[in-house]
């Protein structure tokens, strides 16, 4: 399965980048780097999205539209993507 979800980046006062995803309840990620920031951003997504798949009943929320963003000055989007797969069941 692929997931896409925006993530708004900021940089801090303290240079380090932080994200959060608008979609994904309390999911965020931090990094030194506008790169590092992204990679933590799509294993934060990964691990939140895994959490909620073990759930007996999953909510995957849609994707917010970038233009129903409301940005703050210095923020940024990015899609975030995630493949998950679904082992559990199938046969090889």
């Amino acid at each position: 399965m692929r997931f896409i979800y925006p993530a708004v980046v900021s940089k801090e006062e303290d240079g380090r980048y932080h994200a959060v995803f608008p979609d994904l309840d309390t999911c965020e990620a931090y990094g030194d780097s506008l790169d590092d920031v992204l990679r933590n951003a799509n294993h934060e997504a990964y691990a939140w999205i895994e959490l909620e798949m073990q759930e007996d009943d999953p909510y995957l929320p849609a994707a917010t539209d970038h233009a129903d963003l409301d940005l703050k000055e210095g923020e940024i989007v990015r899609d975030i993507l995630v493949i998950y797969r679904i082992l559990e069941g199938w046969e090889e």
